[in-house]
């Protein structure tokens, strides 16, 4: 009796990672940062698993890390803060979402570290953009280094089909391994 199970523990496990090594590249895609405007979230050299096909079966979510196309040759990784139809002003430090407050959480650590100046300087999208709100289809996107993050402020909104995914895990280096949560 303890064989069987032995063996069809061990046919499981098989089963296991064929059906991985099978799937894992329709539906994930390795990306390596380049740059300092995701930190302290991500920093340059961290390498990343990207969901490829999350949005094609949930919506994105506000504060969701992602990765897009910019051009044909290159990809940012940033993260989501205008969904469609929203009307977004950063004043004092504080994000307003259609005249709402909204924390962001995941900043409080280092808006500590940066003392009394302000880490997301003042504006409001008709300002960065000319645009009152976030057109249909369309994200605003900002890196989590905000003074030091080429983003929506400079190169305007992106389209919802120029995403390449979600990022799901940062598993290098090793000792920063951890899934990338956001509020």
């Amino acid at each position: 009796m303890k064989r069987m199970k032995r063996h069809g523990v061990l046919v499981t496990i098989i089963i296991g990672v064929v059906i991985t090594v099978l799937l894992y590249p329709i539906i994930f895609i390795n990306y390596v940062v380049d740059g300092e405007s995701m930190e302290p979230t991500l920093h340059d050299g961290n390498k990343l698993m990207v969901n490829k096909v999350i949005y094609d079966l949930q919506e994105v979510d506000r504060f969701d890390v992602i990765v897009f196309h910019v051009n044909k040759n290159e990809d940012f990784v940033k993260r989501v803060i205008g969904l469609p139809e929203d009307e977004l002003e950063y004043k004092n430090d504080r994000l307003y979402v259609n005249g709402k407050y909204i924390e962001e959480e995941y900043l409080e650590p280092y808006k500590k570290e940066h003392g009394d100046a302000f880490y997301t300087e003042d504006f409001d999208l008709q300002e960065v953009t000319g645009t009152k709100k976030v057109p249909e289809n369309s994200l605003f996107v900002m890196g989590d280094n905000r003074n030091n993050s080429l983003d929506s402020r400079s190169f305007g909104f992106i389209e919802i089909d120029q995403i390449v995914g979600k990022v799901d895990l940062k598993y290098w280096p090793l000792e920063e391994e951890q899934l990338v949560t956001v509020p």
